[in-house]
């Protein structure tokens, strides 16, 4: 028999916390900025060696960046439970949303709002060189979909986890397939710079493919030999400080790289910020306008407003470092989308938590 949809009476939400590093993810990257710079600074050589540790001559796929990412996504992965997918047919609608603005809306409103401030508004403070790496690297950022951060955001809007799963997985799938295209078609296009379509594959093998591999391969393991509740109330919780630390520490590195970039252009920095934070709550605005109207209840439409604005900055920043280099424009743009991120999706979080009352309340009968 066919799941039925019954609209109840809005009930108060409870009110959710971050836990205390989600809580204060803005003052950690800030301290990793710091600490990045300081390092980067007073360590030039040292530095400088660890940038040369590549996966092959001229690849710039930079080795201790890619094992912390590993470490970093792999729990992540984890996760992201494919079979989920099956069931999505139910309530369409949500998902349709926000496939739409993720891969119709996002990248190329990202690669419209970069041309216009960089090439226009911004023109009196940046030269061509460096327009055409700010754009490449918000570009990167916004083809890229959050997958880990989601899961945060959804639990603080009471979004509905298992839908917010298929969400998830089904942008990963996509993302395999559409992310290479995209950047290579809209950094060509808004810009004069040339994407190496072999980079950028090698990137997306190296940072998408494996550890997703790795992660389902993991979880179909510790699933089949100790059970679901085990995984998901034991194990997953014991990964989370291995990924907020291999976060930090890439972040470090980052900014280790990036400490002549930020030094001497700490005003493009907060250029940088101003597409980006734009290009959040418009496509968080145009999500949930969508799901509004389309009449899709509050436990998805929030989730899928978020998933539409926030962007997995990790893959973002691995993927400019690959193509341009660790203290190139472009990987200073993404690095940017990190400390862009956390403030102005709580805001959103805050937004779609105020407007609960605008959508319908609904109960839907779990699927055996």
């Amino acid at each position: 028999m066919a799941a039925t949809v019954s609209t109840t009476t809005a009930v108060p939400a409870e009110k959710k916390r971050l836990a205390f590093f989600e809580r204060y993810l803005s003052a950690w990257v800030a301290l990793c900025m710091v600490a990045g710079i300081a390092l980067g600074k007073a360590l030039p050589s040292f530095i400088q060696s660890l940038r040369t540790l590549e996966f092959g001559q001229g690849s710039q796929i930079n080795i201790p960046i890619a094992v912390l990412i590993w470490l970093m996504i792999t729990p992540m992965m984890m996760k992201v439970d494919f079979l989920a997918v099956r069931n999505v047919g139910r309530r369409p609608a949500g998902l349709v949303v926000t496939l739409l603005v993720n891969w119709v809306v996002k990248p190329f409103s990202m690669a419209a709002l970069a041309w216009f401030f960089f090439r226009l508004v911004f023109s009196a403070f940046i030269g061509p060189a460096e327009a055409d790496q700010y754009i490449a690297g918000c570009i990167i950022l916004a083809a890229a979909p959050c997958t880990a951060m989601v899961f945060v955001w959804s639990h603080l809007t009471n979004g509905d986890p298992a839908y917010t799963l298929v969400q998830v997985s089904v942008n990963d799938l996509i993302m395999l397939v559409l992310f290479v295209p995209i950047v290579q078609f809209l950094v060509s296009g808004a810009s004069s710079l040339r994407v190496p379509f072999q980079v950028l594959l090698y990137s997306v093998l190296i940072f998408i493919v494996i550890p997703l591999a790795a992660g389902t391969l993991l979880r179909t393991w510790f699933i089949r030999t100790r059970g679901k509740p085990w995984f998901e109330k034991t194990l997953l919780p014991r990964f989370a400080p291995v990924t907020i630390a291999a976060l930090l520490a890439t972040l470090v590195f980052i900014f280790a790289f990036q400490a002549d970039n930020i030094t001497h252009r700490f005003f493009h920095v907060l250029l940088i910020a101003v597409p980006i934070t734009l290009q959040v709550y418009f496509n968080a605005s145009l999500a949930y306008g969508l799901m509004k109207l389309f009449k899709v209840g509050h436990s998805v439409a929030a989730p899928g407003a978020l998933i539409g604005a926030s962007n997995f900055f990790e893959l973002a920043v691995a993927t400019a470092i690959a193509l341009f280099g660790p203290e190139s424009g472009a990987a200073l743009a993404t690095v940017v989308g990190v400390l862009v991120e956390v403030p102005v999706m709580l805001s959103v979080c805050g937004a779609c938590n105020r407007t609960r009352r605008w959508f319908p309340e609904t109960v839907v009968p779990a699927v055996p």
